[in-house]
């Protein structure tokens, strides 16, 4: 079939062109078209259940809003975790599914079951869905700031001019505003004057509720125009509300509210805020992006309408970008494009260095685009963005996509060159292509298929990896349909006038040179060779410090033996789950004990800004200290989260490097570790456990596993107490594992409350039941909003509560507090309940319902899995020996970066091996001869070699892009070792043919012939491939981290398998074929 489709497109030639030049404009379209993003969406498909009741105490939300909430979700199809937070006044239920889940769907089964608990919880608790955006979706920030507005001046602009402006951009979920004050009528009640007047804080609050409405009469008719009734009432300033009646006095003059209360704008109570650059707070806001829209376009236009939306403010009012994921999309695109040119350039260069003929290497040129450009149309068809992702896969693919172009290149040159002109030179060019072509193509689809374990990767290691599958796979398919449509045409076109022979060639001549001694030496000493290679192989995976270090006694010998283990690459290489992803910003994100007071967190967040913008690669500073005004940040009041925006790195100033001893080593840019180290030396206050990571990394990582460092440790169980108690164990035996740089446990109970205790039997003797207390307690201490003005677009809420005096200690909560009773009389609260100051949670985690307390560790320059291994003994024998002591019905989960390691490991470990037999199949099918596949097959020990030998000199750790690495090594190793194998057979064939195949001598001059006067093409497709990697490995950007682990394996598998083909095979090949000698049928 492959035979007829080349055919097809020689005599067809305008056809194929034109089609060509079709798959040229689409593919250039879907370029301008197709979504631009830094990274794909790694986040699972999330609903978040989110739930208001001011004033409610975390224990109290947890038990009557989140855990009904929780415990129901459960039961949703598909969720697989179901994660709570309780904080004060407010429940986050965060439901996450598996993934492919339309999100879409899932909102809809989440509302279906929310819609039958209602009757279970708290009159006027009303639960919301938030919006439908990912934990990527926090793509813009930015702050007010003005020198003669306040701060809640400056959030009214916000919260009701340019918050709506905003939000009708398309593609925008959600502008949430965050820091400044919210504005707010303050009533604040003197309980003398209550008690002087003979009223209660019922009274006061039913006339204030029933002074602020607004009414129709319907209509009514007059001279025949109909006019329609309208009764005003809503409350526009303070003057009217002190003008409200309360009651009636002795002599009917009205008792008015100012008589018993003060009236003031105020605000509202804080659970969050925000501060610039070190220089004080400000009102920020954060456009949260619509899941599956093009941030890109999206911030974009959200810029250009805030610039707009501006001009409507009061002139000093000005805004400033604190975040713009725009900056990171581009950066990232950039280096992959840079790369991806690079990369053609070098393709085209070998090519023409090792042909000598310019017009050959544009058959290259030509493919080689075409091909790229075929991979953006499909790409553009299913949707999938353009990302460093995206374009990795077409960046590991470059050397492979054109090795069969150059193959039936080379292999034209050479029957031209043998023909000498005798017969027509598409005759010529056909055969050469169709020698070759049926074999290029299986190996093409072996380097295809041995990329499926890259498609059964889940959860975000898969959503990461698989846009790099899909654009390698469709650019692969891209250039092999060229290479059997296009390619011979263009080879009949430019492949004319002198073709240069291969004797010409300098290059050509010196690797004749180098590699004819050295094939003459392999056929004669095979077996040395063969079991040399064999050793080699095993060299690399000896367990050396397992079977020899492990045995020694401590000492000088055991020192020694350390040392030597370091030859042995395989067992020194650590594991991660995946290499950091520079995002060109930081995010920094201590962890502060429990209960700190707006006041202290202001200070707190000045100082950490102040001291972080001294810093000169910093452009911006904007730190917020609890959450936002949305359901996406889960954050309680003690959770730091400044974002640092850096100046691009070529304008980092060269500075002084210090040694551990404090010397000067070096006078240059720091690099970006540097920075942070620097950062978290600058950055050391009491009390604050530091933690420095990017935004987009910390937010996909809180929402797979909540936990915001590489390793977490959950605690489950149902007592909070037991929960702080293990936990606090838990992390002081952390601190002492090596490796370890941090470790902080939740303070579950850190909390500080005061508690009612009411005396039932006392209030029964008054007549009052318990709802009649607490409602009092409710308004009187933590303030109640009675209402809400309307002040054209702007809304402001009406809050009634006791002055600050009469609620400043305990003895004034028990004698200034006045409960009202049914006959009117008025009794203290210190006669009807007991106070007391207790520890309680601030905040209530829950994971699947149960409640959770967890402990975050950052670790220093170690791997992930032998950290997470040694800290696992270590715990695992201090609870087997009673040091840390955990009760029936009590858990301890790992996770972090290592839960998605562990996870990936497994999947890989199922699925790798199912691949490597359907490539066996594959060749097999391909050759029809066992043997011919076993000896291809060992081109993937034989690339092993280089790969494990690279990434130990480069230091670089076991981790799921090295594992895509070692997958695509796997494809390219199947068709290198093909492709050496045609051409013995053709050498081979050839002799069999001639009757030149009667004793050793003649196997000799054949196998010589295949391999030496075939060493161009194998060189030519190696250095291809390598020179297409090279690229990426001196890259420096967002992404390269990534890239590099990919590349790295690829390019050291490729030197030494290549190596090893030129070498080892010959051997193997002769021992196997000299057995033939003498027998009528050469083939198994």
């Amino acid at each position: 079939m492959l035979t007829r489709i080349i055919d097809f497109s020689l005599r067809n030639k305008f056809l194929v062109v034109l089609a060509s030049l079709g798959l040229l404009l689409g593919g250039l379209h879907a370029l301008h078209n197709v979504p631009v993003d830094a990274i794909p969406d790694l986040s699972d498909t999330q609903v978040i259940v989110y739930t208001e009741w001011p004033g409610q105490a975390p224990n109290i939300i947890q038990d009557q809003v989140t855990y009904p909430v929780a415990s129901k979700m459960l039961s949703v199809p598909d969720a697989k975790v179901v994660r709570g937070y309780s904080f004060y006044g407010v429940s986050f239920v965060y439901i996450l599914f598996e993934d492919g889940t339309d999100p879409y769907w899932a909102r809809s089964r989440v509302l279906e079951y929310l819609n039958s608990i209602g009757g279970q919880l708290p009159a006027g608790v009303t639960p919301s869905l938030g919006p439908d955006a990912t934990g990527v979706g926090w793509a813009f920030m930015y702050s007010l700031n003005s020198p003669k507005h306040d701060l809640w001046e400056l959030r009214s602009f916000q919260d009701w001019h340019l918050k709506y402006q905003l939000a009708a951009v398309d593609g925008v979920a959600e502008v949430a505003s965050f820091g400044g004050f919210k504005k707010q009528y303050q009533v604040t009640v003197d309980p003398t004057r209550l008690r002087a007047y003979n009223l209660s804080l019922p009274t006061v609050s039913r006339a204030i509720e029933r002074s602020n409405s607004e009414v129709g009469g319907r209509s009514i008719e007059l001279a025949e125009r109909e006019y329609i009734l309208r009764v005003r009432g809503y409350l526009q300033t303070i003057d009217e509300l002190k003008q409200v009646a309360v009651a009636v006095g002795d002599k009917g003059a009205p008792v008015l509210l100012r008589d018993v209360a003060t009236v003031q704008l105020g605000a509202e109570t804080r659970r969050g805020l925000a501060e610039w650059n070190g220089e004080g707070e400000t009102v920020g806001g954060i456009v949260v992006v619509r899941q599956g829209a093009n941030a890109r376009r999206v911030v974009q236009d959200v810029k250009q309408r805030l610039g707009q939306a501006m001009k409507a403010l009061p002139p000093d009012v000005t805004h400033t970008v604190a975040y713009d994921r725009t900056l990171l999309i581009d950066r990232a695109v950039r280096t992959l494009e840079e790369k991806l040119l690079e990369e053609c350039l070098i393709v085209v260069l070998v090519c023409a260095a090792f042909l000598l003929h310019l017009r050959s290497a544009l058959v290259a040129i030509v493919i080689l685009p075409l091909a790229v450009l075929g991979s953006f149309l499909v790409m553009f068809g299913q949707g999938i963005t353009s990302n460093i992702m995206s374009l990795g896969g077409i960046a590991i693919a470059i050397g492979a996509m054109v090795d069969a172009v150059i193959i039936m290149i080379e292999n034209a040159h050479k029957h031209l060159e043998q023909d000498g002109g005798r017969r027509p030179r598409g005759e010529v060019i056909r055969k050469a292509v169709v020698e070759v072509g049926p074999t290029l193509f299986y190996s093409l689809l072996v380097i295809t298929v041995s990329f499926l374990p890259v498609f059964t990767l889940q959860a975000q290691e898969g959503r990461l990896f698989s846009p790099l599958a899909y654009t390698k796979t469709y650019s692969m398919a891209a250039a092999a349909l060229l290479s059997i449509t296009l390619a011979p045409v263009l080879m009949c076109w430019f492949i004319r006038g002198r073709i240069p022979t291969e004797k010409k060639n300098p290059l050509n001549r010196f690797l004749v040179w180098l590699y004819n001694p050295a094939i003459d030496f392999v056929i004669q000493r095979r077996w040395q060779v063969i079991i040399a290679a064999g050793l080699i192989v095993g060299w690399v995976f000896f367990p050396w410090n397992r079977l020899v270090t492990d045995s020694l006694p401590e000492g000088r010998a055991k020192e020694m033996s350390r040392v030597a283990g370091q030859w042995f690459p395989w067992q020194n290489l650590g594991s991660e789950f995946m290499p950091p992803l520079y995002e060109g910003d930081l995010l920094y994100m201590p962890t502060t004990f429990p209960g700190i007071s707006a006041t202290k967190a202001r200070e707190i967040l000045q100082i950490t800004d102040r001291l972080i913008k001294q810093f000169p690669e910093v452009k911006t500073v904007l730190g917020k200290i609890g959450r936002a005004d949305t359901a996406t940040d889960p954050a309680p009041m003690d959770m730091i989260e400044t974002t640092i925006q850096l100046q691009p790195e070529p304008d980092w100033p060269a500075v002084d490097i210090h040694d551990a001893a404090g010397n000067t080593i070096a006078h240059r840019p720091r690099t970006p570790d540097e920075l942070i180290d620097a950062l978290n030396d600058a950055v050391q206050i009491p009390g604050l456990n530091n933690a420095w990571t990017m935004p987009i990394k910390t937010r996909i990582d809180m929402l797979s596993t909540g936990i915001k460092t590489p390793v977490g440790i959950k605690v489950a169980g149902p007592e909070h107490v037991e929960l702080e108690r293990i936990g606090e164990e838990i992390e002081a035996l952390i601190r002492t594992v090596p490796g370890t740089a941090s470790a902080y446990a939740e303070r579950v109970m850190g909390g500080r409350y005061i508690e009612f205790e009411i005396n039932r039997t006392e209030i029964a003797r008054y007549g009052l039941t318990l709802a009649d207390v607490q409602d009092v307690l409710a308004v009187a201490l933590g303030g109640r909003p009675l209402t809400t003005t309307v002040e054209g677009l702007e809304r402001y809420s009406v809050n009634l509560r006791y002055n600050r005096d009469n609620r400043s200690d305990l003895q004034a909560l028990r004698e200034e507090i006045l409960i009202p009773t049914p006959t009117g009389a008025q009794v203290p609260l210190g006669q009807l309940a007991t106070l007391q100051v207790v520890n309680a949670p601030m905040s209530i985690k829950s994971e699947n319902a149960v409640p959770n307390a967890w402990v975050y560790v950052d670790i220093g320059v170690v791997d992930v899995g032998g950290y997470v291994r040694d800290a696992k003994r270590v715990v695992n024998a201090a609870i087997a020996d009673g040091r840390i002591r955990v009760p029936p019905g009590y858990s301890i989960f790992w996770s972090g970066q290592y839960e998605y390691m562990q996870r990936a490991q497994k999947r890989l470990m199922i699925v790798v091996p199912l691949t490597l037999l359907i490539v066996v199949l594959l060749i097999y099918l391909n050759t029809r001869s066992v043997i011919k596949t076993a000896i291809v097959l060992l081109a993937l020990p034989f690339s092993l070699v280089g790969a494990f030998w690279a990434l130990h000199l480069l230091g670089y750790n076991m981790s799921v892009a090295v594992w895509v690495g070692l997958i695509a090594l796997a494809g390219l190793d199947a068709e290198t070792g093909v492709v050496m194998l045609l051409y013995l057979d053709l050498a081979y064939d050839d002799a069999v043919k001639q009757g030149r195949m009667r004793h050793a001598g003649d196997l000799r001059d054949a196998i010589h012939h295949g391999a030496v006067k075939r060493i161009r093409p194998k060189a030519m497709t190696a250095c291809v491939i390598i020179a297409g990697l090279a690229p990426i490995l001196w890259s420096h950007g967002t992404g390269a981290d990534v890239m590099k682990r990919i590349a790295t394996p690829m390019i050291g598998g490729v030197a030494t398998s290549t190596l090893m083909e030129l070498l080892v095979y010959p051997a193997i090949y002769h021992i196997w074929r000299s057995r033939r000698l003498g027998r009528p049928t050469p083939e198994p």
